[in-house]
């Protein structure tokens, strides 16, 4: 028995399986020619886990594993990474802390299941059936499969397969966000919103308005997801049109505020905190009237008090939907 040939898949990091080889080089788990197509194989391959089995790069497609637990109360974590798992049937599966990496969800049904603090970062998530499913605390990493091959085929000037990925991602985080709203985690699900707006941009052509508008509204507010954007926004154009009102001129009682190289160090600084104070006045169209401006200034200050307008409000529309969650 001891002779007898063994599976020969070897995982990336070099951990081989001990299985015995079907006929085809590889045991049953990993033999991806071997259809297991409706076969119930929960109840074997928790089995198979239990005694020490390899997990990973499992070839698993259409198999069904309605009720899977892989929940190891007394170890280690079960590692599934670089698993293909296409269409298999996962509903109610327990899948608490499991890590399934680099591997193959796609189409797969894992309604009702339970994916808590499941690592998943690297996975094929295109068409996952998530209804039902606890998704809260998943780790997907900072971007998904498809996400990565798109900017990849961005740099190397592929748009047809950029926009094919970039469609599929959209589509991802579409699900993920739903499945977030069904489960009331409505945090998360503003965070998968604000990416699947992403994804939709850089599916407008370079330079094209719709994408720069896009962008524009991402950096504003993050598409009314992130009031923090709102704040920075407003901090950065009160300081530069200060800058302005600095390099222009102001009046104040007669006098002209201002940068001049013939001023001291002291003066040219306070004529810097004046004009910072016009600003901030000017911004939130308070207007005491103490400070006027001069010239260029004039301009400066019809944009800024319009845009100071529109920023507050869009910060109070932003901040009320972010707190109503």
């Amino acid at each position: 028995m001891s002779n007898a040939p063994k599976c020969k898949y070897v995982s990336p990091e070099n951990e081989q399986c001990r299985e015995l080889d079907m006929g085809g080089g590889y045991c049953f788990w990993h033999d991806q020619k071997y259809d297991k197509s409706g076969l119930a194989l929960t109840e074997k391959l928790e089995r198979y886990a239990k005694r020490g089995g390899l997990l990973k790069g499992l070839q698993l497609k259409r198999a069904d594993l309605t009720g899977l637990n892989l929940v190891n109360h007394h170890g280690e974590d079960f590692d599934l990474s670089y698993s293909n798992f296409y269409r298999a049937n996962m509903q109610n599966a327990h899948l608490y802390n499991t890590c399934i990496r680099d591997a193959s969800l796609m189409k797969a049904d894992l309604r009702d299941a339970n994916l808590h603090c499941a690592k998943l970062e690297g996975t094929n998530l295109l068409g996952i059936k998530l209804v039902g499913a606890r998704i809260d605390n998943m780790k997907l990493g900072h971007t998904l499969l498809q996400e990565n091959l798109a900017r990849k085929a961005e740099k190397q000037n592929d748009s047809d397969k950029a926009l094919d990925y970039f469609e599929q991602s959209e589509e991802i985080y579409r699900d993920l966000r739903n499945a977030a709203e069904n489960q009331g985690l409505l945090e998360l699900s503003g965070k998968f919103n604000h990416k699947v707006l992403i994804m939709r941009r850089h599916q407008y052509p370079k330079f094209s308005r719709h994408r720069i508008a896009s962008k524009f509204f991402d950096i504003l507010c993050g598409y009314g997801e992130r009031p923090v954007n709102v704040i920075f926004f407003s901090m950065m154009l009160i300081l530069l049109c200060a800058l302005g009102y600095f390099m222009f001129g102001v009046s104040f009682n007669g006098d002209t505020i201002q940068f001049s190289s013939t001023q001291t160090t002291q003066e040219n600084l306070m004529a810097l905190v004046n004009s910072l104070y016009f600003s901030v006045v000017t911004f939130t169209t308070l207007g005491y009237g103490d400070i006027t401006p001069l010239g260029y200034s004039r301009f400066i200050a019809a944009v800024e008090a319009f845009c100071g307008s529109f920023s507050l409000a869009l910060f109070v529309v932003v901040f009320v939907k972010k707190m109503t969650r």
